[in-house]
């Protein structure tokens, strides 16, 4: 993973300004009159869902973290490649990890269905996202819609610019402060690991090497490591899969509490306690839900505002552009 300096500047602040301008279009009820019954449909697409496979609904909710960090929340992240672009999927934090494309695919049918041509795939995110913790016990929130569904995607872009399981708070303090996210608006999005699972692939080094030093992170509670050693032991398949806080199914706040227990499953998740920049915000956050969910909502609904201003459309398919090439899309 790049380090944070490799996040390139001009274009956060390209990102940063276009998102000044362009989120003023965004507004709650926007497909009100277009498609009214837009979100319901999004909400009973992501209930079957959960029901058929609790675990989706946490994997569809990252990809708003996953879309809205590159280049802007504009549906970028769902195309699949063309022979003239490597798209987002395969990105170094995104490959063999982000899963469940096929929600949202199952939605986009559905809308299309119900109002052809009218709601784009990037609010298709945005709502699945919220849907996905209100649905699974989280706070439930109105979201700002409007957004248009990129020409194209960067897989460069995604893979200098997504943190790694191994960052740590300062690192991620940081990468969120470019796109004008605060350490508490970080922390608190931290905790979308309140529901879903995550490879062992992402935490061998810690229970193993951790830091070059051929031990286990000091940091993890004793017989939570030992749990671990069990689940992804040194020479298994680093595809297994682990919770990620003790209530992998219920956004709550046990993430936090796991936390400040040393029980956090990743790197990036146990430093926010052990790191003095954030540790008081874990403290808080463990100890009041109600504190957390206000400052999650306050974070989502930030990150949903980040839009680069470049031209889009409304796809009539989250995978493909509607015309094709995608680069004489761009030069038109």
């Amino acid at each position: 993973m790049a380090p944070p300096s490799a996040v390139p500047f001009t274009a956060v602040v390209l990102l940063l300004v276009a998102t000044a301008a362009a989120s003023a279009q965004l507004r709650p009820k926007y497909y009100s009159q277009t498609c009214p019954d837009a979100e319901r449909i999004v909400r009973e697409v992501m209930r079957k869902a959960m029901i058929r496979e609790p675990r989706s609904v946490a994997s569809v909710m990252r990809f708003q973290f996953h879309d809205c960090f590159v280049n802007g929340c504009d549906g970028s992240l769902l195309l699949d490649d063309t022979p003239t672009m490597l798209g987002e999927k395969l990105a170094l934090s995104n490959i063999n990890s982000l899963r469940s494309f096929e929600v949202v695919d199952e939605i986009k049918d559905a809308l299309e269905r119900a109002c052809p041509g009218v709601v784009s795939c990037a609010d298709i995110v945005i709502m699945a996202a919220r849907d996905a913790v209100a649905l699974t016990g989280g706070p439930d929130w109105e979201v700002k819609l409007g957004r248009k569904d990129s020409l194209t995607a960067s897989q460069e872009d995604s893979s200098n610019i997504m943190p790694s399981p191994r960052s740590n708070a300062t690192f991620l303090i940081n990468l969120f402060a470019k796109f004008n996210l605060s350490a508490r608006d970080m922390v608190a999005l931290s905790g979308s690991h309140s529901i879903g699972q995550a490879r062992c692939f992402s935490i061998m080094f810690r229970l193993y090497n951790q830091s070059g030093t051929g031990k286990p992170d000091p940091a993890m509670d004793p017989e939570y490591r030992l749990k671990l050693d069990k689940l992804c032991p040194l020479g298994g398949d680093e595809n297994v899969t682990g919770d990620l806080d003790a209530t992998p199914r219920v956004f709550d706040n046990q993430y936090f509490k796991d936390l400040v227990a040393g029980r956090g499953f990743l790197n990036s998740d146990q430093t926010l306690y052990t790191m003095a920049e954030t540790r008081d915000y874990v403290r808080a956050f463990s100890k009041d839900q109600i504190e957390f969910f206000k400052a999650f909502v306050e974070g989502m609904i930030k990150m949903g505002d980040l839009l680069s201003g470049r031209p889009g459309e409304i796809r009539k398919n989250c995978r493909v552009v509607n015309s094709w090439p995608v680069d004489i899309l761009l030069e038109s």
